[in-house]
Order: structure tokens, then C-alpha cells, then sequence
């Protein structure tokens, strides 16, 4: 018996996968207007769902639908995130541009970094990025957020921890 047989999640994913890749994928194309984009999103949408040892999918479109958003997003996210590494590179002098291997670790540094910022409550991050990109004092950043000064400090030691995670 193949191993497909004995491991339910590996027939509901087969099932989906053979049913539903072409319409997926046909989706991501219109949406995104790339085949390559659309591929490869598709393809890591299946691979989530690979991961997330699922059996049972009701819905199999509203299902992939759901996965692939997530996808999407991040994808967007990321995107935005290198035109903005972009064009701030295009306003370095070229003898200081940075190598294409520096080029991509510097970029998986920030999509790492983005990351981190995005798992924080939306009141850590923020007071983090009030002290690191604006510079501001924790006494400031208490009154622009409106907690105590204590909180604050309890905030950065948070938002430090997970930078610290970041390293390990």
C-alpha cells in the first residue's frame, strides 16, 4: 500500500492539490498579473498546507483562498519592504553600494527584522520604534502613548528580548 493510502492528511492534500492547483494558481495570475509570482505562490500556499497536517477540508476553495491571503500578504509585505531597501540604496554613491551577496543579507535581515516587528502587540512596537527610529525618551514615548513610564520600560524590555531572539 502506498504511503499516500496509509496517511490521511497525504490524500486530503493530494485531493486538493489535483482538484484545485490550476484554480489557484489561475486566481494568484489574475490577481498578481505574473505567472512566475503566481507559481511560486501557489506552491507555497500547497506547502503551508503540507505543513499544517490538516485532514478534513469542508470548503477546499475558501480553504486555499484563506491560505493563499496569508501568503499574499506576506508576499506584499516583503515586496514593499525591498522597494523601499531599493530606492534607498539608489541614493548611496555607487562605490558604496553594497555587494549582491551583502544585497541579499541585508534584505533577509530586514524581512527577519519586519518579522519581529510584526509578532510584537501593536503597543510594544510602537513604543519601540518611538525610541529607536524617533529617537524619542521613555518619558516621551509615555505620554504619546498614554501609559505609565514603567510600562514603557516593561514594553522595550519586550521589544529588546525578541531582538535578542533575533540573534541566537
Amino acid at each position: 500500500m502506498s504511503e499516500t493510502h496509509n496517511n490521511p492528511h497525504l490524500s486530503v492534500v493530494e485531493a486538493l492539490y489535483s482538484g484545485h492547483h490550476g484554480w489557484l494558481y489561475a486566481t494568484l495570475k489574475r490577481k498578481l498579473g505574473n505567472a512566475m509570482d503566481a507559481a511560486d505562490l501557489a506552491q507555497d500556499t500547497f506547502t503551508r498546507i503540507l505543513a499544517s497536517q490538516v485532514t478534513v477540508i469542508d470548503q477546499p476553495r475558501a480553504y486555499l483562498t484563506c491560505v493563499a491571503k496569508g501568503i499574499l500578504v506576506n508576499w506584499y509585505q516583503r515586496k514593499a519592504l525591498e522597494r523601499a531597501y531599493l530606492e534607498a540604496l539608489a541614493c548611496v554613491p555607487a562605490h558604496e553600494v553594497p555587494s549582491p551577496e551583502a544585497h541579499f543579507v541585508v534584505l533577509e535581515t530586514l524581512h527577519e527584522i519586519d518579522a519581529m516587528l510584526d509578532s510584537l502587540p501593536p503597543l510594544v512596537k510602537r513604543a519601540f520604534l518611538l525610541s529607536q527610529l524617533n529617537g524619542l525618551k521613555y518619558q516621551a514615548i509615555a505620554e504619546q502613548l498614554g501609559v505609565s513610564l514603567i510600562t514603557v520600560k516593561r514594553y522595550m524590555k519586550q521589544a529588546f528580548v525578541q531582538c535578542l531572539m533575533l540573534v541566537d
